[in-house]
């Protein structure tokens, strides 16, 4: 049985008016890789945010345990992007060409009171509470299309982190700085692909459950052990 179909409004079952900015009038994001120039905009800032506050996490700055030098701030920041753009950006996306290739309307919106709340741990404590926003859609949808649209995101950090994990181990040196960046990228997919397979309130996780539980837990296992391979060898800067 395919189930019955069900109206969304929201990804995360919470009221766009009260998560996230929605522009007035007709939403034609249907379109499989339409991008509007709101969506483009939020990106972009929630990127930048992202960058700078992992650059403070991982290069070990911050303001109340002190800052090591400008130096490692500044090497931090490329390779955060890098680490960002293959995580975060990418783990939206596919949710977004997912939901586009069921014919939902679906665009990433930022939740800017996250993001300062990312930056502002990331810069005062060098730990990130990463809120940045999420992919929402709208449209009537079936059990099996909500699940593998929410596993669309985790599975591909999974798949990320499965590839960049061996080249970082054992093909670059772990101390070299295309195997800092690989390593990072590394990192953290399995923490993006992780956190949101937990299987609580509004993470993807849960309604991959409610699709398919073997599923779940199939995705979930791999990304446990993609954890526990990278993060003892994890890059320091």
């Amino acid at each position: 049985m395919q189930g019955r179909r069900k109206i969304h409004t929201s990804f995360h079952d919470l009221s766009p008016s009260e998560y996230m900015y929605f522009p007035k009038g007709t939403l034609d994001g249907g379109s499989p890789g339409k991008f509007s120039r709101t969506e483009i905009h939020h990106l972009l800032i929630a990127i930048g945010v992202l960058t700078l506050a992992f650059s403070f996490a991982f290069s070990g700055n911050s303001i109340l345990f002190g800052f090591k030098n400008a130096q490692t701030l500044l090497f931090a920041i490329p390779i955060a992007f890098l680490g960002i753009l293959t995580a975060f950006f990418v783990h939206e996306l596919s949710h977004k060409f997912m939901a586009q290739k069921y014919g939902l309307w679906s665009e990433f919106r930022m939740y800017p009171r996250g993001l300062l709340l990312s930056l502002f741990f990331a810069v005062f404590t060098g730990f990130v509470f990463a809120a940045p926003g999420a992919v929402m859609f709208r449209g009537e949808t079936r059990n099996f299309e909500m699940g593998r649209i929410a596993a669309a995101g985790p599975l591909a950090n999974i798949v990320i982190a499965a590839i960049t994990y061996p080249l970082y181990r054992f093909v670059f040196f772990e101390t070299s700085f295309i195997g800092k960046i690989l390593g990072f990228i590394c990192l953290i997919n399995a923490l993006l692909g992780t956190f949101n397979l937990l299987p609580f309130g509004p993470l993807d996780g849960m309604k991959v459950i409610r699709w398919n539980g073997i599923a779940w837990a199939a995705l979930f296992i791999i990304a446990i052990i993609m954890m526990i391979l990278i993060f003892p060898i994890a890059p320091l800067f």
